[in-house]
């Protein structure tokens, strides 16, 4: 399937309702195990929060390029100050929280060392929420629902939809917008709460546990997913089966497979929520319902390969989908923001990461010899490339002769480079700061002590790496040449 880029998400709001949680992540080392019991001693060394469950829904379509109208319930704690002040610094995002005095604000706190989760502690009391939030939970949407374009409940089966809250929502949007997509996120064994909604999206294990008893099979996953169609009144089921892919179940019989797209996976947690995101924002956006679950599933696809609950920007899904259509080597082309979630990875796979920079203007043997050997040296390379305004300031207004772009280009289609940032100030140390290479490359007409951000490198624990020159080869020679063939 093709769609054609940028991707239109932009301008279309998603009304979100659901479960707020405030997952908490603590990360350090492991060297010693405890003389006080068989368990690991976890020396700290950072920590921070970010909002989970259905905030985590709202964070993946916010970061897709959407606008969210949040809507949940939290207690009047101190969880639920952090979860307030979380919220008002996001932008393209209105939120209603309901505060109940006697809820707990929910807290997941994960402890994770060497890139492995130890041990997750949970902070919560499921309640049902009152009577008075479900009230105020009808009378925000009835205000909200006409600005948004789809509407998504997202149920943890923490307390905020209560036996009846889910129907009555679901009867409330219809009465007032009766093709608004309606998309559910279940949980539990009864979803007779979700009767009218567009489409629900369990996984295989909540369907089988609806069903009664474990789906193996696609004709297994049909039929059941037929059966709730016709019993609940829903037009579509998509069923997503983790590496296996996603199953969408159309109300009109049909049934598309969508693959897994093949990546390595680190991290699972979260990759439901970037499906429900990606779905929804894509029916808001106007996408047919097939296309919506193609670039869920290619959104996933994205949030496994990162650690934690991660989200997925609309710039990365557009460069997956570039991949699989001829434009791989493009999503080597990456921001500062972008190379740390690809660093981030690479570290947690025990990567060594390697950093070398410059014009290179009309590529030559002199610069593929650098990259060869700076590739060498290291897991994955990053490589830092002056950008056209840089080049004017350091070589003078006739240079570069190939613009940014085309540089870039032709830097990410070579095997040997995993990444390329552009970089604008004369030299590369903010860039080397932000990144934080294990290892620097430089050539060796300069001496270490010369080489810009090698004391931040080796003061890391890393090394810097001098490479000897090919003679007779630079683009300034070549361009002298050209003038005189000229």
């Amino acid at each position: 399937m093709f769609l054609q880029s940028p991707l239109k998400f932009s301008g279309s709001t998603v009304l979100c309702i659901g479960d707020v949680m405030l997952d908490h992540f603590i990360y350090g080392q492991v060297d010693r195990i405890s003389p006080e019991s068989p368990i690991p001693v976890l020396r700290q060394q950072h920590q921070f929060s970010m909002l989970g469950g259905a905030g985590n829904v709202m964070r993946n379509m916010l970061a897709l390029g959407g606008q969210v109208i949040f809507i949940s319930v939290i207690g009047d704690d101190a969880t639920g100050q952090t979860l307030k002040n979380q919220l008002k610094s996001l932008t393209n995002v209105q939120s209603q929280l309901i505060t109940e005095t006697n809820r707990q604000t929910i807290q997941k706190t994960r402890f994770i060392a060497q890139g492995q989760q130890l041990l997750r502690v949970d902070e919560e009391v499921v309640l049902p929420c009152t009577k008075a939030s479900q009230e105020q939970i009808l009378t925000a949407v009835q205000q909200f629902l006409p600005a948004c374009q789809a509407v998504v409940l997202s149920d943890y089966h923490k307390g905020l939809f209560t036996e009846d809250l889910s129907q009555i929502l679901i009867e409330h949007i219809r009465l007032q917008d009766p093709h608004i997509p309606i998309v559910v996120d279940p949980k539990g064994r009864h979803y007779d709460r979700y009767k009218g909604a567009t489409i629900i999206t369990p996984n295989l294990k909540e369907l089988s546990e609806v069903a009664g008893y474990s789906i193996k099979s696609q004709e297994g996953i049909l039929k059941e997913s037929h059966r709730l169609q016709h019993d609940l009144n829903i037009d579509s089921v998509l069923v997503t089966q983790g590496a296996q892919g996603m199953t969408l179940v159309e109300k009109e019989g049909q049934s598309h497979f969508f693959p897994a797209q093949t990546r390595e996976v680190y991290d699972v947690s979260g990759a439901g929520d970037t499906v429900v995101a990606a779905l929804a924002l894509g029916l808001a956006s106007g996408y047919l319902l097939k296309e919506s679950c193609y670039l869920a599933n290619e959104a996933a696809g994205i949030a496994v390969g990162k650690v934690g609950t991660a989200t997925v920007s609309s710039e990365e899904l557009e460069n997956s989908l570039n991949q699989h259509h001829g434009g791989s080597y493009k999503q080597k082309i990456v921001d500062v923001h972008q190379a740390h979630d690809l660093l981030k990875r690479w570290r947690h796979q025990g990567l060594k990461i390697g950093f070398t920079n410059g014009c290179f203007d009309l590529l030559h043997l002199g610069h593929l010899h650098i990259l060869r050997q700076s590739a060498q040296a290291c897991d994955k390379l990053v490589l830092g490339l002056n950008t056209d305004a840089s080049i004017k300031r350091l070589k003078g207004e006739q240079r570069p002769i190939q613009n940014q772009q085309t540089r870039a280009m032709v830097l990410a289609a070579l095997g040997m480079v995993d990444a390329v940032i552009l970089f604008d100030e004369d030299t590369p140390l903010e860039l080397i700061k932000a990144l934080q290479p294990d290892v620097l490359v430089k050539g060796a007409d300069y001496t270490v002590d010369r080489v810009v951000g090698a004391d931040l490198v080796q003061a890391r624990g890393g090394r810097v790496l001098l490479v000897d020159l090919q003679e007779g080869h630079s683009t300034t020679n070549t361009v002298a040449k050209m003038k005189l063939a000229g």
